[in-house]
């Protein structure tokens, strides 16, 4: 794939229909199809899609897939997608640990790591980290760096989506404004695309789990709360990269309680993993962070069930609004706290179906994340795939191979 600046690329406008990157989209779906056939659903002269089928395959994006039953004389060749032809690397970085991936550019990971690292240790050093531990991932996998299509990076702040760049990230310092797709092209020089990590676990969940569901939302809650919101297939950031902080909406029963942004009542400051801690030692419970509190609750400890009960509930307030608002399909509860079982889901079940329109909940379903862990590398791998296999991209891919060839 071609390298593209030291920014973040910006959505792609739509190729123009009959090119090779429109064929190319109706192969991603993994079915073998005939030149005939593309023909008959594209109506486009058998002659045309020849020539589009031949420079797919000379990328090494489609290959053969067999031979379709003849209706007499030779048998017509089949062609399908080959997700083997590149790969991506997958990164999610959180507030203690860096998690990399590297994938097919179908999402099937080859190979993984988890390391352990604080993301206040600053931008050089974590991103120098990854770097590093890339290379042994290519390798792990057998691949090499000229065979990666693009990296995804997934952090736990704000992001400027057009840039990469982190604004103003919280529990992120030294990282305000760093170009983080400069940083990572120094050593890797291929397309590098950054984005808030729940944002891009919205997009692994329901790619992986929900792809009939246009309008979900997936709600990370953990040492923050945020949102990833899929609206009409499409994920929306906002003006500037902000949409889905629930953590700092206000909640009613949260007047006398203080935020680290310095509001009173915000969501984050009453039900995340912090939060529920501190309110159990208030009560006597050795609960020092919301590890701690996920441990109690698999104890049964009921005193940590109800206060993640609880949690749910506040969690559920916001959401209720935004159910009103947004009217998804699914809402999905993820994070270290998220994924910690039914009891936070049903406190949010709970005020949800209450408190929104019933026509807004009638066919509403809310429950955990299927992909648990896993969502952010799924994500950052479809991240980069939604770019680098768009139909202008591939174009473009063409056009440079044409000229080198």
């Amino acid at each position: 794939m071609n390298k593209t600046t030291a920014r973040q690329a910006p959505a792609e406008p739509q190729a123009l229909p009959g090119r090779a990157g429109d064929i190319f989209q109706l192969l991603r779906d993994g079915r073998a199809r005939t030149r005939a056939e593309l023909a008959g659903t594209t109506g486009l002269a058998r002659s045309t899609v020849a020539a589009r089928i031949d420079a797919l395959i000379s990328s090494g994006l489609v290959g053969p897939a067999g031979e379709a039953t003849s209706s007499g004389g030779r048998p017509p060749s089949r062609f399908a997608f080959n997700p083997a032809a590149r790969v991506v690397l997958a990164v999610d970085v959180g507030a203690t640990h860096v998690a990399l991936a590297v994938t097919d550019l179908g999402g099937s990971v080859l190979a993984e790591r988890r390391v352990d690292q604080q993301v206040a240790d600053g931008p050089e050093k974590v991103l120098g980290l990854v770097v590093r531990e890339a290379v042994k991932l290519l390798t792990a996998a057998s691949r090499g760096v000229a065979d990666l299509a693009g990296v995804g990076i997934g952090l736990p702040g704000p992001v400027e989506h057009d840039t990469g760049r982190p604004v103003k990230p919280p529990i992120m310092p030294g990282w305000d404004g760093f170009d983080v797709v400069r940083f990572v092209q120094r050593s890797l020089p291929v397309p590098v695309l950054v984005d808030n990590d729940v944002n891009i676990m919205a997009l692994g969940e329901r790619t992986a789990h929900w792809p009939d569901h246009d309008n979900f939302i997936f709600v990370k809650v953990a040492t923050g709360i945020g949102a990833g919101i899929i609206s009409s297939g499409e994920l929306q950031r906002g003006a500037n990269g902000t949409a889905g902080d629930l953590g700092h909406v206000r909640v009613p029963r949260g007047d006398d309680v203080l935020c680290r942004c310095g509001n009173h009542g915000c969501l984050e400051a009453l039900a995340s993993g912090p939060a529920i801690a501190a309110a159990l030692r208030g009560e006597g419970l050795e609960a020092a962070k919301g590890a701690d509190v996920v441990s109690l609750v698999a104890q049964g400890n009921q005193q940590a069930i109800q206060a993640l009960r609880q949690a749910g509930r506040d969690v559920g307030d916001v959401l209720a609004t935004v159910v009103n608002l947004l009217n998804p399909s699914v809402i999905v509860i993820g994070g270290s706290i998220g994924d910690s079982g039914e009891h936070l889901v049903a406190g949010v079940r709970e005020v949800v179906y209450r408190r929104s329109l019933p026509l807004a909940t009638s066919q509403l379903r809310i429950g955990l994340s299927h992909a648990g862990d896993k969502a952010a590398i799924l994500g950052a791998s479809q991240l980069v795939t939604q770019h680098v296999l768009s139909p202008a991209v591939i174009e473009a891919t063409l056009a440079g191979n044409a000229m080198a060839g």
